[in-house]
C-alpha cells in the first residue's frame, strides 16, 4: 500500500505468457479471461484521444453524492496481508459491516473469520474455491461497497464489475494500469453513479493532513512547486515466490520501465495543488536510471539457476518524472524500491512565503502573522535555515480530522494510522450522502502516471499528455476544504 498505445507495453492481465506467470492462486482468485476484456471494451468511448464530450448516457461524477446509507455493508475481494488488515479495520469502525469476503486460499479466509469473531461482528459470508467467487460477491444484496485488494492488474476488471453490479468500488493502488483502463473507470462511474475510490491512505496521513491544512490556510504564499516519491527498499519481496505481495509484483518490474507505483507521493501533492479542483496535470516527461539492484540482490540472494535470476529486470531502480500543470506548476516525482536507502515519501511544497519538507519534517517561513520572520543572529533570514522543532507547527495546524480520530487511529494501527482514517471516513461520507474526498477523476489522474511515464521513457523522456478526464470540469470545480 496508472496511456497509450495498448500494444506498446502490454499489462500483465492482457499478455498469455505474463498471465502463466502469476501465481495459481491469484489465476484462481482472478479468473482472469475474456470477460475482463470485455468489460473494457464495453466502457470504451470511441471520440478522440481526451474524450472531450461525455456520452448522453453519462452524468458527471464529480461532487457526486449517493443516498445515505445507516450502515455500509462491505465485501471484501482479497485476504493477503493488505486485504487482511482493511478486514480487520473495518470491522473497528462504527456503521461499517463485512458481509461477505472472497479468496481462495483456505488461511486467509479463517483469518478473516477470526477477526470477525474477536471483534464479536457476525461472521461474514465466504465465497471461494472457483475462478468465478468473486463474482458471486458482487450478486449479494447486502454487499453496498466492495474493497478490492487483489493483484494490480485485476483492480480495473473488479472496479467495473462491481459498479455495474450497483456497487460502491473502492480499489487498492495504483486503480488502473493503462490510459484505457483510466478512461473505463471514469465512463462506468459516470454511467452507473457508483462511487469509485482509490485507496490512497497517505492521503490521511497526520503529516499529510497537516500539511494541507497549512497549504489551505495560505501559509506559504502561493504554491510554485511540490516533490513526492515512494522510495522504499522492497528488495525482499523478490523471495516471496509462490504467496504474497512479492509473488506477483516483481514480475512488474521485469515488463514496465517507469513509475508503477506513483500515487503514494502524488496523491497528497494532488490535494495541495487542487488538482481536477482548479489545476490540473497538463503532461509528463521521465527518465529512468539503469535497473541494476533488483538483479544484484536476486544473485546475492539466490543459487545462479533459480528462477528469479533468469528473469530480466528492466524498470528503472531510480525513475523520476517532471509533471507541468494547467497552472504552470511543476512536480517532481520518484519511485525507487529498489535501492537501499532510506524510506521517504518526500512531501515537499515551495510556495512565494516559504517550503515545508517532509521525511524529516521541517519548515522555512519568510513571513508569518505578517511578521518577516528573524533568523538567530538577528537578521531578517529565517528562511535560510530549516526550522526542524515541528511541534508548535503541528499543535497549531495539526488537522481536525486528524485530531478528531487520533487516539482510535493509533489504537488501530495501519501506517501510523492512516488506514483507519482513511476507512472511517470514506464509511462516513457514505452514511451522510457526502462527497468523497478522492473520485474516480482523482483515481485516473494519478493511476494515469504509470502509463504514460512508461511512455515518456521509451521515447527518450517525450512529453505525454495527460487526458482531461474531468472533460474540463476541473476549471469550475472548488478544491477540497477543510474537512472535520
Amino acid at each position: 500500500m496508472s496511456r497509450h498505445d495498448p500494444t506498446a507495453h502490454p499489462a500483465v492481465s492482457t499478455t498469455p505468457d505474463d498471465t502463466l506467470a502469476i501465481p495459481a492462486r491469484r489465476r484462481l482468485l482472478a479468473g482472469i479471461g475474456g470477460a475482463s476484456l470485455g468489460l473494457l471494451s464495453a466502457c470504451a468511448t470511441p471520440m478522440g484521444p481526451d474524450r472531450l464530450q461525455r456520452p448522453p448516457s453519462q452524468l458527471s461524477a464529480m461532487g457526486l453524492r449517493t443516498p445515505k446509507l445507516n450502515t455500509v455493508r462491505f465485501g471484501v475481494i482479497g485476504l493477503g496481508q493488505r486485504g487482511a488488515f482493511l478486514t480487520r479495520t473495518l470491522m473497528e469502525i462504527e456503521g461499517a459491516e463485512v458481509t461477505a469476503i472472497c479468496d481462495i486460499d483456505p488461511p486467509t479466509i479463517t483469518r478473516a473469520l477470526g477477526y470477525a469473531a474477536k471483534a464479536k461482528r457476525a461472521a461474514p459470508a465466504v465465497h471461494t474455491g472457483s475462478p468465478e467467487a468473486w463474482k458471486a460477491l458482487l450478486d449479494r444484496q447486502d454487499v453496498d461497497a466492495v474493497l478490492i485488494v487483489t493483484p494490480w492488474e485485476l483492480h480495473t476488471p473488479m472496479a467495473l464489475a462491481a459498479m455495474r453490479a450497483g456497487k460502491h468500488a473502492f480499489v487498492e493502488i495504483p486503480a488502473a494500469v493503462s490510459l484505457e483502463e483510466c478512461w473505463a473507470l471514469v465512463n462506468t462511474a459516470e454511467a452507473t453513479q457508483r462511487h469509485c475510490m482509490m485507496l490512497e491512505n497517505v492521503c490521511y496521513g497526520r503529516d499529510e493532513l497537516m500539511l494541507l491544512n497549512m497549504v489551505r490556510q495560505g501559509l506559504f504564499g502561493e504554491l510554485l512547486h511540490a516533490e513526492g516519491a515512494y522510495i522504499h527498499d522492497l528488495r525482499w519481496q523478490i523471495k516471496e515466490i509462490e504467496r504474497s505481495t512479492g509473488s506477483w509484483r516483481t514480475l512488474w518490474h521485469t515488463q514496465r520501465d517507469g513509475n508503477i507505483y506513483p500515487t503514494h507521493g502524488l496523491g497528497p501533492i494532488a490535494q495541495y495543488f487542487g488538482i481536477n479542483r482548479g489545476d490540473r496535470f497538463d503532461y509528463l516527461n521521465a527518465q529512468s536510471s539503469p535497473a541494476r539492484a533488483f538483479a544484484a540482490y536476486s544473485q546475492r540472494e539466490f543459487p545462479a539457476d533459480h528462477p528469479r535470476n533468469k528473469l530480466k529486470y528492466i524498470n528503472g531502480d531510480v525513475h523520476t518524472s517532471l509533471i507541468k500543470c494547467a497552472s504552470g506548476r511543476t512536480i517532481m516525482l520518484q519511485h525507487d524500491t529498489a535501492t537501499p536507502r532510506p524510506y521517504s515519501r518526500l512531501n515537499t511544497v515551495v510556495g512565494t512565503n516559504g517550503s515545508f519538507a517532509g521525511f524529516p519534517n521541517r519548515i522555512a517561513l519568510e513571513r508569518f502573522e505578517g511578521k518577516t520572520l528573524m533568523h538567530k543572529n538577528g537578521k531578517y533570514e529565517a528562511f535560510h535555515e530549516w526550522d526542524t522543532n515541528m511541534e508548535p507547527w503541528q499543535k497549531r495546524y495539526d488537522h481536525p480530522l486528524w485530531t478528531r480520530l487520533e487516539a482510535e487511529a493509533k489504537r488501530n494501527g495501519g501506517h501510523g494510522g492512516m488506514d483507519y482514517v482513511m476507512l472511517w471516513r470514506l464509511v462516513w461520507c457514505l452514511r451522510e450522502g457526502l462527497a468523497l474526498d478522492q473520485d474516480v477523476y482523482d483515481a485516473a489522474a494519478w493511476s494515469a502516471v504509470f502509463p504514460l511515464s512508461c511512455d515518456s521513457v521509451a521515447q527518450r523522456g517525450n512529453a505525454q499528455t495527460f487526458p482531461d478526464f474531468t472533460r474540463g470540469q476541473w476549471q469550475h470545480t472548488p478544491p477540497l476544504a477543510i474537512v472535520s
